[in-house]
C-alpha cells in the first residue's frame, strides 16, 4: 500500500519551521511521506527536514494599493503552483504553520477539498493563520489563552502545545534541584538575536549589581549580540562573575538542564521549552513583536508562578537586579517556580499534532 502524503507548509522563520520539522519527523516515523512547501527564506532552516520533496511557493505581502495588488498576484501564482503539486502527490492532508508561504498551499488544498489544519505557535493567531482559520478543518493551539480567534470557531480550536525537540522533551522527566547553600547558581541568558541592549547589556549589569554572597556563586552563560560580546564579558570580568558569553549556543538542551534560572525573551519556543524543562525564568517580552504576542506567550508561565515577567518599558538595571535577588536568594521560590512552570507544560505536543493530522486524513 502506498504511504499517504502530508504537505507541511511553513513560512520562512525558525518559529514556523522548527515545529513543522518536529511534526514531519513524527509522521515519517509513522510511515507518512512528507512534502515541504516554503519559500527561499525557509530553505535556510530546512537542511535536515525529513521531506522527500520541497515545493518553492511564491508568496508575498505588500503595503499600499500597488504593493497589495502585487502581493495578490504573487499569491495567485503560488496557489496555481500548489494546486499542481497537491494533485501530483495526491496529498492526503495539508498542515499550515503560519507565515505567508503557508497561504498558497492551504488555499490550494481548500480549493481541491483536501483536509487541512493549522498549527499556531504563539498565543495570538498570526495574520496568515487568522485569515485562513475560519476555512480550515481544525486549529491546533500552543497556548490556552489563544487571542484573535475569529468569532464562532472556538470549538474547532484544540490545545495541544508547541512541538519541542526530543532532547528538550527529555528534560520533562528530570527533577529540578535549587542550588544548595554555597553551591554555584547557574543562570542562562538567552535571546541574542533580538535581545537588543535589554539582554546583551542590561542583564550583565543587573547580575553584576547583585549582593556579593549571590554574585560570588554565579555561573552565567549568555547569548549576546556580536556587537555586545566584549562589553558583556568585561562587565562580568570586573564583577568577578564566572561567565561564558557567545553569539549562539548549539547544545541548548544541556544548558537548560544545568540552569537554575533563565533570563530571556518570551518567544513561543522559549516559553514552551521552559515549561517542559520546568525552569524558573525572568521574561522580558519583545516590545515590537506583532500583536504583542510575546506578552501573551508569557502569560501562562506568569499565572502559574513559573516566571517573573517584566515589560520592556519597565526594565532598568535596578529593577532587574531587585527581581533577580528576590528569586536567587530564595531556593524555596526557585523550587516553587519550577513546579509552576512544569504545570503548564504540554510535552507531547508533537504526538498530539500528528494524531490530529491522521484523524483529519481519516475523515476525508
Amino acid at each position: 500500500m502506498t504511504s499517504k502524503v502530508c504537505v507541511v507548509a511553513a513560512g520562512g522563520t525558525g518559529g514556523h519551521m522548527f515545529p513543522a520539522e518536529a511534526l514531519s519527523r513524527e509522521l515519517a516515523a509513522r510511515g507518512w511521506r512528507i512534502v515541504l512547501a516554503t519559500d527561499h527564506r525557509g530553505e535556510q532552516y530546512a537542511h535536515a527536514f525529513p521531506a522527500e520533496e520541497r515545493i518553492a511557493l511564491d508568496a508575498a505581502t505588500g503595503r499600499g494599493p500597488i504593493g497589495l495588488a502585487m502581493a495578490g498576484l504573487t499569491i495567485v501564482r503560488g496557489v496555481v503552483q500548489a494546486r499542481a503539486a497537491l494533485k501530483r502527490f495526491d496529498a492526503a492532508v495539508v498542515v499550515g504553520f503560519g507565515g505567508y508561504p503557508s497561504a498558497p498551499a492551504l488555499l490550494a488544498a481548500l480549493s481541491q477539498r483536501r483536509p487541512t489544519l493549522l498549527h499556531e505557535q504563539n498565543a495570538v493567531l498570526g495574520r496568515t493563520n487568522r485569515w485562513l482559520a475560519p476555512y480550515v478543518g481544525a486549529v491546533a493551539s500552543s497556548f490556552p489563552n489563544l487571542q484573535k480567534v475569529p468569532q464562532g470557531m472556538g470549538a474547532r480550536v484544540t490545545l495541544i502545545g508547541n512541538p519541542v525537540r526530543p532532547d528538550i522533551r527529555a528534560l520533562y522527566d528530570r527533577p529540578f534541584a535549587a542550588p544548595a547553600p554555597g553551591q554555584p547558581i547557574r543562570v542562562l541568558v538567552t535571546g541574542g538575536s533580538q535581545g537588543a541592549r535589554i539582554l546583551s547589556e542590561t542583564a550583565p549589569r543587573a547580575l553584576a549589581a547583585l549582593p556579593e554572597p549571590i554574585r560570588s556563586r554565579l555561573k552565567v552563560q549568555q547569548q549576546s549580540r556580536p556587537d555586545s560580546l566584549e562589553a558583556a564579558r568585561q562587565i562580568y570580568l570586573e564583577a568577578g562573575i564566572d561567565a561564558e558569553v557567545a553569539p549562539f549556543f548549539r547544545d541548548m538542551a544541556a544548558r537548560l538542564s544545568a540552569a537554575h534560572l533563565v533570563i530571556g525573551r518570551a518567544g513561543a519556543s522559549t516559553c514552551s521549552e521552559l515549561a517542559v524543562a520546568g525552569l524558573p525564568s525572568v521574561l522580558i517580552p519583545l516590545k515590537i513583536a506583532m500583536d504583542d504576542h510575546q506578552r501573551f506567550n508569557a502569560a501562562s508561565l506568569a499565572d502559574s508562578g513559573g516566571a517573573e515577567v517584566m515589560l520592556e518599558d519597565d526594565v532598568t538595571v535596578d529593577r532587574l537586579t531587585a527581581a533577580l535577588e528576590a528569586i536567587l536568594d530564595d531556593p524555596g521560590r526557585l523550587e516553587a517556580m519550577s513546579r509552576g512552570a512544569r504545570s503548564t507544560a504540554l510535552p507531547d505536543a508533537t504526538r498530539s499534532l500528528a494524531d490530529m493530522v491522521e484523524a483529519a486524513a481519516r475523515l476525508a
